[in-house]
């Protein structure tokens, strides 16, 4: 069965390793959260986006964490567990020391599985719902939430099919849902069974389904790319694909009204003269719609695209080395200046400045020791000069 678990606020546990004593300073100031791959630990940093300046807050909760995210105006940090079950964990964000304090638990797996737990959640584009990809399980989950963005009961859960050619690929295994922005399909990049699955989403239940009869539609790659991120351009026509194993980006035609996608162009995002491995990891759009970012972990590299305004096509016009080995994932600060880097394999965040005007990425040189960091989320109270309610 789907269950679900709130906790009271008496009976909540911090979770804390070390409550950080820091004050909030007197400059705004945002909080970074970062999961860690196989740690059980969830790290925090402090960081002034005026000075450009990072300082550790260390580890601020005990627990699983394959994947965070934040809510966009309220002070929660939602977990996503790697252990059995498929674990999603709501935290309450103290703005003044960085400590979280856990609120609801929740399950979206219906039968146990194997190891490797979820591989993703995000929130919609008007933060009702989360939307999860339980990697283990091979299915895709909707979670509404709350005006104060804490969890309801699991309001839907899709099961992908399929399989592929390489050993990692025995079945399916999403790795990323979004929710187009017509708000009537949720798409799903499966890497097990390379495919995109097209399901019909009600914005009013938060709802997936497969819709026909003959099951949801879908997007096939190449066997055996290994689809890892979606991202949609803000036109609303144009989606782009980040393939793991082919290391390849694709630009897709996006129909909202037959839920349909049709190929336009396939880049590389490995070099010329790439040998060995081969993975691409991360995936993100200005908020413009100018300038799309990948990271190569096969070749430690982040690579920069200019899209064509009217069209969505991209053109490759910076690769760079991503200042540590393994950069299984990086976050596009929400004012745009900055990029930060979560360099899994040599334990560190780093931070890059990001030219407005041209898009290309400066490492800074400035980067927190975190143990095998792998995701990154933002608690960002003030945007321009507005603050964002609590």
């Amino acid at each position: 069965m789907l269950t679900a678990v709130t906790m009271s606020a008496a009976a909540a546990t911090p979770l804390l390793a070390g409550t950080p004593a820091v004050a909030v300073p007197d400059r705004p100031s945002d909080l970074l959260y970062i999961g860690t791959w196989g740690q059980g630990h969830v790290y925090a940093v402090r960081f002034d986006p005026g000075r450009g300046t990072m300082t550790s807050l260390g580890s601020v909760a005990r627990v699983s964490s394959n994947w965070v995210a934040t809510h966009p105006t309220r002070p929660i940090l939602y977990v996503a567990g790697g252990e059995q079950g498929g674990y999603i964990r709501v935290f309450r964000i103290d703005d003044a020391s960085g400590a979280l304090r856990q609120l609801d638990e929740i399950t979206v797996e219906t039968v146990p599985t194997g190891s490797g737990g979820l591989s993703y959640i995000g929130l919609t584009r008007n933060a009702d719902a989360l939307l999860v990809a339980d990697f283990a399980a091979g299915s895709a989950a909707t979670v509404p939430l709350g005006p104060n963005g804490g969890l309801r009961t699991v309001a839907s859960v899709v099961q992908d099919v399929g399989s592929g050619p390489s050993p990692r690929q025995t079945g399916p295994h999403p790795h990323c849902v979004v929710v187009d922005p017509s708000r009537r399909h949720a798409l799903v990049a499966d890497f097990g069974a390379d495919r995109v699955f097209v399901y019909d989403y009600d914005p009013a239940t938060q709802r997936m389904s497969a819709g026909a009869p003959d099951g949801p539609g879908s997007y096939a790659t190449a066997p055996g790319s290994g689809p890892r991120r979606l991202a949609f351009h803000p036109n609303g026509r144009t989606l782009y694909l980040l393939n793991e194993l082919t290391a390849d980006l694709q630009v897709l035609r996006w129909d909202a009204g037959q839920g349909e996608l049709t190929p336009r162009q396939v880049l590389s995002t490995n070099a010329a003269d790439h040998t060995g491995t081969t993975s691409a990891a991360e995936l993100a759009v200005s908020r413009d719609g100018r300038y799309l970012y990948t990271s190569n972990r096969g070749e430690n590299a982040l690579v920069v695209f200019s899209a064509d305004p009217a069209t969505g096509l991209l053109t490759e016009t910076q690769r760079i080395p991503c200042a540590g080995v393994t950069p299984w994932s990086f976050a596009l600060h929400p004012g745009g200046r900055w990029l930060f880097v979560a360099n899994e394999a040599s334990g560190s965040v780093s931070l890059f400045s990001v030219d407005r005007a041209s898009g290309r990425l400066t490492d800074t040189g400035a980067s927190v020791a975190v143990p095998y960091p792998d995701c990154i989320a933002f608690r960002t109270r003030q945007e321009g000069h507005g603050a964002v309610p609590s």
